[in-house]
């Protein structure tokens, strides 16, 4: 017993990999979630419109703080400062004796800490009742918590497919050894990369449309927007995660290592990406972390399309870092499955034609220097 506690002891030393995830992840995770698992919101964003949009900012505490003013402008610009996604709240004046407020529900954290901090206002008597503000809740007027999970839960399905369960197909060719198949095939590294995310794609269009098919006939949520728009913010978030997918296929050597790393990449984006936490309340150290991650982007896009029927204008900035993402990624996946091909078709055109297995040069007989192949002695042994 004792020599295979130390054997064991001994393998898992070597793993470094396994070691890794066992001690430093944890530590990681702990750091990460202490920062950001939290909903407090600690800034909400206010557009002030009408005559005493100037004053507005110093009659509202903390966290409100102003961040569009427009002292010519009405309801309907303050809808549309909504709509965009330039403000949780917007506060409209001139139409009457109290103010106008409206709250963006599709914020629902900020939706929330909005009417709390209304509430303590007039508990405290800083708003007289004859100024009491009318409030109205746009895109979520019940505040629903499935009108905000089921776009970003459609993300998070993505993410499985495009991450989990391509990693894990590409490596399976590997440990089968048709991996190296296609390492002797003419094919460019490029066109290996089209030709296994293109199932996987496909697979997981299918499910997007389901899950959204079920968001809207189970749980009631609204698609007030474009399905043009969604479906090409849809297509920019995929291929980001296919590309994550693939390129952790290419440094796995088995199946356990790729879920190990698909966990890694797909955790911090569950839980940073704004899903689960408003991203105001994570720690400026932390929050540069979900700036990083496709479902941060590909959230804002669902959410804004969906709920506020949010035109592709205003969401160019989340189409943009999707972009970058997605070419970075699939540059660095198709470079590794160059380097990793690249030896066995060099070893095939330096033959003169394919061979089996991986180099292409297995199996053959050995060639004398005039040319000729030296034919081999009896028993398959070369001279």
């Amino acid at each position: 017993m004792w020599a295979m506690i130390v054997k064991e002891f001994r393998q898992l030393r070597r793993d470094r990999r396994t070691l890794a995830m066992m001690i430093v992840m944890p530590v990681i995770l702990l750091v990460v979630l202490g920062y950001a698992a939290s909903f407090d919101v600690k800034s909400i964003s206010v557009a002030a419109a009408g005559p005493q949009a100037a004053s507005i900012g110093r009659v509202l505490p903390a966290p409100f703080h102003v961040v569009q003013t427009n002292a010519s402008g009405g309801r309907s610009w303050a809808q549309q400062q909504l709509r965009d996604g330039k403000a949780a709240v917007a506060v409209v004046t001139g139409s009457g004796p109290a103010p106008q407020v409206l709250i963006d529900g599709s914020q629902l954290f900020s939706a929330q800490a909005t009417l709390a901090a209304l509430s303590r206002l007039q508990v405290s008597g800083a708003v007289s009742s004859a100024a009491k503000p009318q409030v109205t809740i746009l895109y979520n007027p019940d505040l629903k918590t499935s009108y905000v999970m089921i776009p970003g839960l459609a993300g998070v399905v993505l993410v499985f497919i495009g991450t989990i369960i391509t990693s894990l197909g590409v490596v399976r060719e590997r440990q089968t050894g048709t991996m190296e198949q296609l390492a002797v095939m003419p094919l460019r590294p490029r066109d290996v990369f089209l030709g296994k995310i293109v199932p996987y794609f496909a697979v997981a269009a299918v499910d997007l449309a389901i899950v959204i098919g079920v968001g809207i006939a189970v749980f009631g949520v609204p698609f007030r927007g474009s399905a043009a728009v969604f479906g090409l913010g849809a297509l920019l978030f995929l291929f980001v995660t296919l590309g994550i997918g693939v390129l952790i296929s290419t440094v796995s050597q088995n199946q356990g290592q790729a879920i190990q790393l698909a966990v890694m990449t797909m955790l911090p984006q569950v839980l940073l990406s704004g899903l689960i936490f408003p991203l105001s309340s994570i720690a400026a150290g932390v929050r540069w972390i979900a700036y990083l991650l496709p479902l941060t982007y590909f959230n804002e896009i669902s959410r804004g399309v969906m709920l506020r029927a949010e035109p592709l204008g205003p969401l160019w900035q989340p189409f943009v870092f999707l972009t970058l993402l997605g070419t970075v990624v699939v540059t660095l996946a198709i470079l590794r499955f160059r380097r990793y091909l690249a030896p066995s078709t060099a070893g095939s055109r330096r033959l003169g034609r394919p061979g089996h297995g991986h180099g292409g040069h297995r199996d053959r007989a050995p060639v004398g220097a005039s040319g000729d192949l030296i034919p081999a002695r009896e028993g398959g042994q070369q001279p």
